[in-house]
């Protein structure tokens, strides 16, 4: 694989990429040392820059170039509730099932995904060696642990068999070239990982950014979760989900204000449990631009991409009253022209107003909101589903997600039957959690779809969407980009790429 060359020079610079791009929050310490590898990872400070530097692999998300053929829109587009900008391709190819190996996306996925974890392999090798406070040391290996996971988990869910690459790699490692490991044998790292992650005495929760226990036990949870279903079905794992969540629940707090998902203040607040975090100077997205309609005149933005822009049935798929789909909540459909703020300006579409960042809309057209992975909603509705799978509804599966239900003033669910409240509490992640890379992982994960004319659900391959797009088997998993396949003669294709 490419990629793992020198991989010393490669996990190097990401530590020192972080001086550069990453969030000041994670600039707790300076290190004046130089990078070569034979005097690093010597004390804590070089320790802590170290894995500090794994966190800017989570920017790659919102990688992508000014057609908005970001990852995250790409996994949107998949879901097939979303519409894109007539000029980029990639964006058209994805919507219509028609995308290929070369999909600039795929490869960025790939790409970052194996530096974090070649970065994380390292420090999980060497960390261990350095005299420091052992509790600090403890901390920072749960950190790169749960870390690692997180890519692979990525990685697993979108390419399906992947290399397994656990120990860092050099020019002259026989695994150099890896081939791929069976999905369960990633699954299985990944849950040892995180396994790890939360015996290393990881705050309970964390307002600057980092790992928290709570990150670590609901991304294990939806680990769990996509266990039980497909590919490896293995339902005994809907009670281990439960049962992981469960603890996390009371330690965070929904927002009173749908506002807060997307403002500067309440960053790696309430109910934020994980956030790839941004800031002016340091590191900054185009999430606003990237959801903008297209060249609408507001905000102080250069461009306005209209990269994302959700389908009109998706939106109308709500319940009446739901208050997500009012004015300014989720979704808008007009706002003050910027400049001109007495002349409004009428989208004749219900865009993504979870993603409008009033700060930088108001001021220099640089954004640095975060983006949010892993959210209380969420942890509630796995708790829900899991639960519901085990027992049927019980008073706490309708606890948490009726939690959801009165904030958008909905009315709470109750007498359901299981195969109902399953329904339900889909519908709900579909939803509450819209346009936040879940929807695509559900597919993958119940071969259902969101059939949202008919509010029901249908099977993945034969269920039109409302763009009359019928979701091809092969998208189940992304290909392997044709890079890396002919870099590693090792590497195999999925089938149908």
């Amino acid at each position: 694989m490419k990629l793992n060359r020198k991989i010393y020079s490669i996990a190097l610079l990401g530590a020192l990429t972080i001086g550069t791009t990453g969030c000041k929050k994670y600039l707790d310490e300076k290190n004046n040392s130089n990078f070569d590898k034979g005097n690093y990872f010597q004390n804590a400070g070089q320790a802590q820059t170290f894995v500090n530097g794994i966190y800017t692999s989570l920017y790659m998300f919102q990688n992508g170039d000014a057609y908005g053929e970001s990852p995250f829109i790409t996994m949107e587009l998949f879901a097939g509730h979303a519409t894109s900008l007539g000029q980029s391709v990639n964006n058209g190819n994805v919507i219509n099932q028609r995308t290929d190996a070369v999909n600039p996306g795929f490869e960025t996925v790939w790409r970052s995904s194996y530096n974090a974890i070649a970065n994380a392999n390292l420090a999980i090798a060497r960390i261990p060696g350095i005299t420091m406070d052992e509790t600090l040391k403890k901390n920072l290996l749960g950190q790169a642990y749960f870390l690692r996971a997180f890519f692979y988990y990525h990685l697993v869910r979108l390419y399906g068999d992947v290399p397994l690459v656990t120990e860092p790699v050099e020019v002259t490692s026989p695994n150099l070239y890896p081939s791929r490991s069976p999905v369960a044998d990633i699954y299985a790292l990944i849950v040892s990982d995180l396994e790890a992650a939360k015996a290393s005495g990881l705050p309970t929760t964390d307002q600057t950014g980092k790992v928290s226990l709570g990150a670590v036990k609901t991304l294990l949870s939806s680990v769990y979760l996509t266990m039980a279903g497909y590919p490896l079905q293995k339902t005994e794992n809907y009670a281990k989900a439960a049962a992981e969540v469960v603890d996390v629940l009371p330690n965070y707090t929904l927002f009173t204000d749908y506002a807060f998902l997307h403002d500067n203040a309440n960053k790696n607040r309430g109910e934020l449990i994980f956030q790839a975090n941004y800031l002016v100077g340091i590191r900054d997205n185009a999430i606003p631009q990237l959801t903008i309609p297209f060249n609408q005149p507001i905000g102080a933005y250069g461009d306005k991409l209209g990269a994302m822009i959700p389908t009109n049935e998706f939106f109308n798929s709500y319940e009446a009253g739901d208050k997500r789909t009012e004015e300014r909540q989720f979704y808008y459909s007009s706002y003050p022209q910027y400049g001109n703020p007495a002349n409004v300006i009428n989208f004749g579409v219900h865009a993504l107003y979870k993603y409008f960042h009033v700060e930088s809309a108001a001021s220099s057209g640089i954004s640095d909101e975060n983006w949010t992975f892993l959210r209380l909603p969420e942890a509630q509705l796995i708790y829900a589903e899991a639960t519901n799978e085990v027992s049927g509804p019980t008073t706490e599966a309708y606890a948490a997600v009726n939690a959801i239900r009165k904030r958008a003033n909905l009315a709470p669910l109750s007498g359901l039957t299981k195969d109902q409240f399953r329904i339900a509490i889909w519908k709900e992640r579909y939803h509450e959690l819209a346009y936040e890379n879940k929807a695509y992982f559900d597919i993958q994960r119940t071969h259902q779809v969101y059939d949202v004319k008919a509010n029901t659900f249908g099977p993945a391959t034969s269920t039109p969407n409302e763009q009359n797009v019928t979701f091809r088997e092969q998208y189940y998993l992304w290909p392997i980009p044709q890079r890396e396949i002919a870099t590693n003669a090792n590497l195999t294709q999925n089938p149908g790429w």
